[in-house]
Parts: C-alpha cells; structure tokens; sequence
C-alpha cells in the first residue's frame, strides 16, 4: 500500500524515534508498504517518521546503480547489491570512517530542495533486519550514504541540519515555504 509521505515542518519528523522490540506481521506489512512508497516516489530510501511513525525502521534500495558502491561486505563477506536489496532495517547502529565527502542530497519529506551535503564515505552499520537477524553491513558510495540519511531520520535530524550555515542560509526561505 502507498502511504502518504510527511513534510517538511511535521513534528514526526524531528523525533527521536523508538525502538523495535518486536517483529510482527504488521510490521513485516509495514515493511512492504515502505518499500512501494519509496518505489512509487522514486527515492532510495525511507524511513518509518516520513510516513508519520515514530520507530525506528527505515527501507534502502540503490540496486538500481550497481555502479553506486566500490564494495559491499556483509558479516565481513563480499556481496553484491543483489543480494541485500531491498534492505528493510530496524534499529540501526552506525560507525563511521574519517574520510568525509560532499555530495548532493535530497529528501521525500522536503520536496524541491537539494544541497551539497558533508557525510563519512564509509559506513559500518549494524543492522536488524525482520527476520530476527542481526547483520554488519559495511560499504561506501550512495549505499552508505542512504544508511546515514535514513538513520539521521530516525534520530530526529534533517539532510538540511547538516549543511554548513552558509548554505543553510541559502534555503532558509524555501524552507519556510515549505511548512503549511
């Protein structure tokens, strides 16, 4: 089922989310239901406050650009995009590599906006996913990148948040139309 993606200037969306502490089929539903809305708006990337729930949960898929990572282990093991795509998640747990990068973002929940955004290449992110395990991803490119955008989500904080004040200044009024 599509769901109606929150906008800018909804509270939900700087909430510390909660935690999953149980997988149930509703979730698992939920699940789905993120992953076509995320399909339908075509982004990569969704997490549970930009559909008005505050859990910790969030959907990625970049299979899309197979190109979009120079490598992928999980659990320590070589994989393909293939093989973790659609990722589903629950209560996710990140490490960063030092080396940083700029690359433009953009956001379902703030339409029309796009900025140069500042983020560790690489990420080591613990992941849960709904069928009880527990699984360390750890990647680099537009894959880390939608781990560390819909993470940031479910701890309250915008791709907006973390611009330097320069830019953030640049979209202050497009931000304050955005609010209804």
């Amino acid at each position: 089922m599509i769901l109606e993606i929150t906008q800018y200037g909804n509270p939900v969306l700087r909430k510390k989310c909660r935690k999953v502490t149980e997988v149930t089929d509703e979730l698992k539903e939920f699940g789905q239901d993120l992953i076509e809305t995320m399909v339908q708006a075509q982004g990569v990337g969704l997490a549970a406050p930009q559909v008005n729930r505050d859990i910790q949960m969030a959907v990625v898929d970049v299979s899309h650009d197979p190109e979009c990572i120079s490598f992928l282990k999980v659990d320590g093991e070589e994989s393909s995009l293939d093989d973790l795509m659609p990722l589903i998640f629950v209560n996710p747990s990140l490490e960063f590599g030092s080396e940083k990068e700029s690359l433009t973002e953009g956001c379902l929940s703030i339409e029309g906006i796009n900025a140069e955004v500042r983020r560790p290449a690489q990420v080591k992110a613990t992941l849960e996913l709904l069928n009880g395990r527990k699984i360390l991803v750890e990647t680099d490119g537009l894959l880390s990148r939608a781990i560390q955008h819909e993470t940031d989500h479910l701890n309250g904080v915008l791709f907006v948040d973390r611009l330097p004040t320069a830019a953030k200044l640049s979209i202050k009024r497009k931000l304050k139309r955005l609010v209804v």
